[in-house]
């Protein structure tokens, strides 16, 4: 059984016990929380679609952490300018465990 949801603009396949960084969320570690907005879920061989989203689908999952991605580099260079400039960015992302999924 597995499910598709959707969370901070981004969409997931995620199935019981799955462990995934998603976009940060204003939560504690060990706290539990529900995505409503399931698109697809599989059970058995039978799908079932939502338009967009599936009435009554949830998915539960726990908080594990609260962290931060390792840094990626920008730069940007314009050749015979003598000109190039060196940013870097680190995006923080929630650590969830799936616990459950119901239709």
């Amino acid at each position: 059984m597995y499910a598709v949801i959707e969370t901070g603009g981004k969409q997931y396949r995620v199935e019981n016990g799955t462990y995934l960084k998603v976009e940060k969320l204003e939560l504690g570690e060990g706290d539990s929380i529900e995505f409503d907005k399931v698109l697809m879920i599989e059970e058995n061989g039978d799908v079932k679609v939502g338009l967009p989203f599936i009435a009554g689908g949830k998915v539960t999952a726990t908080v594990l952490s609260q962290g931060r991605h390792k840094k990626i580099k920008i730069v940007k260079f314009r050749r015979r300018k003598h000109h190039m400039k060196t940013m870097g960015h680190r995006q923080y992302y929630t650590e969830i465990q799936i616990t459950g999924i119901s239709a």
